[in-house]
């Protein structure tokens, strides 16, 4: 990545990666809390139509550039860097439009089959329990063949992970399934209306989710990136019934704190893994100590499902997985 790629990505997801949210905005700007300093009052200007800051309390501004400088007090090579190790939407669309011919192509869409990627889920703390959610990706990129395990959202797009990969492959989007029908179809999801949500930021800890709980058998809204925040606010109006799994640093806090803004009733169950960055640290945690992954059966804080919900669903019967299915 370079200077001009950078500057061209949204100062908006920027900021947002970083856990900073505007205190108010419009179509054409933001305010925020001046985001290298505490204050009270929001002097932080950015003017969406140029993609350019201003910091009013210290009268100085400029673009992505300067403001990663300034941000982590570093040379432009390393804010280079920092922007290359990062998993920025609005970049990854910039060069979708500037290709006419993508430089990957997706080989195979596969049930896992790969040991390495099973190993590597077992040492997620993952067992064949959440094989039904996943698929394997096999993939070509440049001249390079690469494989790894894919979680489809609603656009048709994938997020991949192995264990020496991080990326994502067409278009980003938030990903939805219902525990009840496994089911990752958009036209089935846009159509029906539930009541209880588990929201997580990367799916990574809605597969422990999955892996830990027995109970909670409605929705699961996956971010895939927290510049989907906007997006996720919009699908959790359907839900009367929010249960927030978001990451213990800076900007899953920030997260957490914009959707409870909207939605005062959403539960906050980040306590169950306080000592842990997100859900699958603490999962992997647990398991390298050997303790039960059934946290719901110790700890009583995972959310349950509505029991008038389930009085009124069809009569239901358990699979071998110990998830319901409907007869």
């Amino acid at each position: 990545m370079n200077c001009k790629q950078f500057n061209s990505i949204s100062l908006e997801e920027v900021l947002l990666s970083l856990g900073h949210l505007p205190t108010k905005q419009n179509e054409k700007e933001a305010w925020y809390l001046n985001p290298f300093a505490n204050e009270s009052q929001a002097s932080f200007k950015l003017d969406k139509r140029i993609n350019a800051w201003y910091l009013h309390s210290e009268g100085v501004g400029g673009n992505n550039i300067d403001f990663m400088k300034k941000y982590l007090n570093t040379s432009v090579n390393e804010v280079l860097i920092w922007a290359e190790n990062q998993n920025f939407s609005s970049f990854h669309q910039q060069l979708q439009l500037k290709k006419s011919e993508p430089n990957y192509r997706i080989d195979e869409i596969l049930d896992l089959q790969n040991p390495n990627l099973k190993n590597y889920l077992q040492e997620r703390g993952l067992s064949p329990k959440i094989y039904d959610y996943i698929k394997e990706i096999r993939f070509t990129i440049g001249s390079k063949k690469l494989y790894a395990i894919g979680f489809k959202n609603l656009s048709g797009g994938f997020e991949l992970r192995n264990s020496f990969y991080k990326g994502s492959l067409l278009k980003k989007d938030v990903s939805i399934i219902n525990l009840i029908s496994n089911d990752q179809d958009k036209s089935n999801i846009q159509d029906r209306v539930v009541k209880g949500v588990a929201v997580f930021e990367g799916f990574m800890d809605a597969l422990s989710f999955i892996e830990m709980q027995i109970t909670f058998k409605l929705d699961i809204l996956v971010m895939n990136s927290i510049a989907l925040l906007n997006k996720s606010i919009q699908h959790l109006k359907n839900y009367s019934d929010i249960n927030l799994f978001l990451d213990n640093d800076n900007a899953g806090i920030k997260c957490k704190s914009e959707i409870i803004k909207f939605f005062p009733e959403a539960k906050d169950h980040s306590g169950i893994y306080s000592n842990h960055k997100d859900l699958n640290e603490f999962l992997i945690h647990r398991m390298k100590n050997n303790l039960s992954n059934k946290v719901g059966e110790q700890s009583g804080k995972f959310p349950e499902q509505n029991k008038q919900h389930v009085k009124d669903q069809e009569p239901e019967t358990k699979n071998s997985n110990g998830f319901k299915r409907k007869r």
